[in-house]
């Protein structure tokens, strides 16, 4: 995988900076001052389910290059007893249970006489007290911040108990926990970050008490801290969709500020007044962290364009998501060899097939060509867009010499009824007009995503243009030689798709889409040599891999974190 790409950079560069890097000054004070990097959510694992989508996934990506790379690092999150939504059993959703943290593979934080570390935040007119678990990747600690102890009052205790809940007053009582008590547990352990790392605004209010040390140590006003706290935070903005930006009642924050507020000496209408959205009464977590951190960015360059649109005083560095290569490789050969990639690829094609007929009943060739869309059903990733004509996607599909089949996962909020209405419709056509074209998978998780992003041929990617800030699931399907077939939005707006795969019209998708795999997709698979090779296929399977070990790894995003964020 070594050949270098335009940037004159390859996926040994990124390692070989690294081992430069860990010799320098810069690095010698990390190991006294770590980063500290803030989230609400981190898709590690399956058996630790405190994570929604995308932006988990990311942040569990992040840590693990970190600890790969021996960063001196420390991440913050809440521990959900009962994970993410969960409840309604036609919406594909988990049994509501609550999880033994020791089950999920969580140690407890514990004082000098072992006894449990005890934090305190207040909220509204009391303190809730908050205590701590660990989980440990090598040289990186995730702590993640718990209320369900026994010395709070019966509401409290459940105020980390789902990821995303409905009611906006817990929302906001899950903010304060994870800012201003995520910022404690680290003054409690000693540990006195170089930089702290807001992703995404659900922890913006780490700001809120990291203005009020400068206010204490510098002996300064409210106004006067925040420009000494802003150079110590940056702010990674991971969407532009209202439902990704919380926003709340001024009234309901003031109240719930109060006692905090209280604490700190300054009004709560002083702290309400960094995150309400002009002329409006709305308090906003977003707002909150682009106006008093130091440095913003985005996940890719386009989505950095667009939220200049709407942003336009916040200007935000074009830093593109990666994916890590350790965990989302499951081709794992080093052979660049096309002839080579598809028969790695064909196994786990086979895996996935199997995997199928045990779901869903249905037993599909491995000779046909597979196409694979999974993420979260909403609207404007539009996962119908192949299905607006269904007697065309019938033709095509049902061809004898040259069938398609189609696979989906996902599941939508229950809160969100586009969602719910687009996951039901698919669910119809694969028991209905699309039965033994198109299967849905139930149950989607990380192992699930494995097997779709290494095993189907082709990866869908269909968002309206200019509301998929990046989109990783097809990074790590182009990693395991599954073609793109895409909208130009988010990472893929940044590629040249020649020689790897397919971009789809955003503005006419139903036809544009079906156009294109009829007269240019179908054709290439089925396109074989004497040995039932797809050779132009498989050498964009190599492109698609190189691509991403150069381009779109982890190891260079985080590379490019520490240059642009953190030093």
């Amino acid at each position: 995988m070594g050949s270098k790409n335009q940037n004159n950079i390859d996926y040994t560069d990124h390692h070989l900076w690294f081992e430069k890097f860990r010799k320098s000054t810069e690095y010698k004070r990390l190991k006294y001052r770590p980063i500290a990097y803030f989230c609400a959510e981190y898709g590690l694992e399956d058996n630790l389910p405190i994570f929604a989508g995308g932006l988990g996934i990311l942040a569990g990506d992040v840590i693990k290059e970190a600890s790969d790379q021996k960063l001196p690092f420390v991440a913050i999150g809440l521990y959900y007893h009962q994970g993410y939504i969960c409840g309604d059993k036609s919406l594909d959703l988990a049994v509501c249970e609550d999880l033994p943290p020791d089950q999920a593979g969580l140690a407890p934080v514990l004082e000098r006489k072992n006894k449990p570390l005890i934090i305190k935040v207040p909220i509204q007119d009391r303190d809730v007290l908050v205590q701590v678990w660990e989980k440990k990747l090598n040289g990186v600690s995730l702590f993640l911040l718990d209320t369900n102890i026994k010395e709070n009052a019966s509401n409290d205790r459940r105020i980390t108990d789902r990821l995303y809940v409905s009611d906006k007053e817990t929302r906001l009582k899950q903010a304060m926990i994870l800012g201003i008590g995520g910022l404690r547990l680290l003054e409690a352990l000693k540990i006195h970050p170089i930089i702290y790392h807001i992703n995404e605004g659900h922890s913006a209010m780490l700001a809120f008490e990291l203005i009020y040390h400068q206010m204490k140590e510098r002996q300064l006003a409210f106004d006067a801290a925040i420009q000494f706290a802003r150079r110590r935070m940056v702010f990674t903005n991971h969407t532009l969709v209202p439902a990704g930006n919380e926003v709340f009642s001024n009234d309901l924050a003031a109240l719930l500020l109060g006692k905090y507020a209280q604490s700190l000496g300054v009004p709560a209408s002083e702290l309400v007044k960094s995150g309400l959205v002009q002329e409006s009464s709305i308090f906003s977590l977003t707002m909150v962290s682009l106006r008093l951190t130091g440095i913003i960015n985005a996940v890719s360059k386009l989505h950095a364009q667009k939220a200049k649109e709407i942003w336009a005083d916040h200007p935000m560095a074009g830093i593109t998501n990666g994916v890590h290569i350790k965990t989302w490789d499951m081709l794992k050969i080093d052979s660049s060899d096309p002839k080579d990639l598809f028969f790695a690829h064909q196994k786990r094609k086979k895996l996935l097939l199997d995997f199928i007929k045990k779901q869903t009943g249905q037993d599909w060739s491995l000779d046909h060509l597979l196409l694979g869309w999974a993420r979260r059903f909403v609207s404007y990733k539009r996962p119908i867009a192949l299905f607006e004509n269904l007697e065309k996607i019938k033709s095509i599909a049902m061809d004898l010499k040259q069938p398609v089949k189609i696979v989906m996962a996902g599941r939508p909020h229950p809160d969100d009824e586009e969602g719910v209405a687009l996951f039901k419709k698919v669910k119809a056509l694969a028991d209905t007009e699309l039965k033994g074209i198109l299967v849905h998978l139930p149950n989607y998780n990380i192992e699930m995503a494995k097997l779709l992003t290494s095993g189907c041929d082709v990866w869908l990617n269909t968002p309206i243009l200019g509301f998929e800030a990046c989109g990783t699931s097809g990074m790590k399907a182009s990693l395991n030689g599954v073609l793109p077939f895409s909208t130009k939005d988010g990472w893929v707006h940044e590629i040249d798709m020649y020689g790897k795969g397919w971009i789809m019209g955003s503005d006419n998708i139903a036809a544009d889409s079906l156009e294109i795999l009829e007269k240019q997709i179908v054709p290439m698979y089925y396109e074989r040599d004497k040995n039932n090779i797809p050779l132009q296929w498989a050498e964009n399977m190599k492109n698609c891999r190189q691509m991403i070990m150069n381009d779109y790894c982890a190891t260079r995003m985080l590379r490019e974190y520490i240059k642009t964020l953190y030093l």
